[in-house]
């Protein structure tokens, strides 16, 4: 993983067919996906189950781009050794899952992986002032977590405190909930370069027709690009 602030489109495969996912991940990213983002549930930390570390290794042969695996599961610390096994490039961690943050972050690149951070909505980017000499991600949910397909919750006031934190720091910030090509421009402006999107990727196609993949990743992607005015490289 080479650091750079160009947009990445990271679809969610949440949003893919759960008979498939070998499938889904391979035409994802033959249409253009950049990262291939994972949401860890548990039932408990949020009202939703998804899947494991076993199903996280059996995803990875598949992904050839970044494996972006997003746990919102409390407690954290006990399964990054799983998830380092399963072969998470990137694992993310939610700040309010547990009281030893920092703690977490240490273990997750103890393990091997990129570090990440996630902020729900209701916690401010102050919250991790602290963690931005530990972390190479912070990711803003954008919907409050647990399941796919919900409407976008305005952040983009966090986004550029975030920002503005970070500086010069190889540190991405991504942003999670509800993005398509009507939220992208209003995140990627205020300093957002990673965008997780679900059912906008993956609506209206299949592994059987993948260009519509390929049409939503780029609609999605266009529209981040031009509201930044700049080359982003």
């Amino acid at each position: 993983m080479t650091f750079n602030r160009s947009v990445k489109i990271a679809p969610s495969i949440l949003s893919a067919d759960f008979a498939n996912f070998g499938a889904e991940i391979r035409a994802i990213e033959a249409q253009g996906a950049d990262w291939v983002h994972v949401d860890v549930m548990d039932g408990h930390f949020v009202p939703n189950l998804t899947f494991g570390p076993m199903a996280v290794k059996a995803f990875r042969p598949h992904v050839k781009t970044v494996m972006d695996v997003h746990l919102m599961i409390a407690p954290v610390d006990p399964f990054i050794d799983a998830y380092a096994d399963a072969g998470a490039d990137v694992l993310t961690a939610h700040v309010e899952a547990g009281p030893h943050i920092h703690r977490t972050v240490q273990a997750i690149r103890s393990a091997g992986m990129k570090a990440g951070v996630a902020l729900n909505p209701g916690t401010p980017a102050e919250a991790v002032a602290h963690l931005v000499d530990m972390v190479d991600l912070l990711c803003v949910m954008t919907v409050n977590p647990g399941f796919g397909g919900q409407s976008f919750i305005d952040m983009t006031a966090k986004v550029r405190r975030l920002r503005a934190m970070i500086g010069d720091r190889p540190v991405h910030i991504e942003i999670d909930g509800g993005v398509d090509p009507k939220t992208a421009p209003l995140v990627v402006e205020a300093g957002a370069d990673v965008l997780v999107a679900g059912s906008a990727v993956f609506r209206g196609g299949s592994v059987g027709t993948p260009e519509v993949y390929g049409r939503n990743i780029s609609a999605i992607r266009a529209a981040a690009e031009k509201a930044t005015g700049a080359d982003l490289g």
